[in-house]
């Protein structure tokens, strides 16, 4: 819950929008069409099943920063699961694990991407 209306924000502050997912060529389209009110507002999104790399592995976090036109240091990544963010952070994204919606926007302002 609050997760639209977080993604809302964000982009009508101005802040670009990107994701990488680890869901299959197959699933990943309906999926997508039935949360298109979410999804419709990112740049760009590197899909596992298209790209045949995954989550944690080192390869899709360098895929997506050189399709997304950003340098280590200069996004944000944001997952429920550790192992996937502490390979981000490897790869020289920021990394935040979600607990909750709270928890996002709190790091988002201390980033001053979003006012809190």
């Amino acid at each position: 819950p609050g997760m639209i209306d977080l993604v809302e924000s964000l982009d009508a502050a101005g802040v670009p929008l990107f994701a990488i997912t680890n869901f299959s060529h197959e699933f990943w389209p309906p999926f997508r069409a039935r949360e298109a009110a979410l999804f419709d507002r990112f740049h760009d999104i590197v899909v596992s099943g298209d790209e045949k790399l995954v989550k944690p592995d080192a390869p899709i976090y360098a895929l997506a920063l050189r399709r997304f036109g950003l340098g280590p240091g200069e996004a944000l990544f944001i997952d429920d699961r550790a192992d996937n963010v502490a390979a981000a952070e490897q790869a020289g994204l920021v990394g935040h694990v979600f607990t909750g919606v709270a928890g996002v926007r709190a790091r988002l302002a201390e980033l001053g991407l979003l006012d809190s």
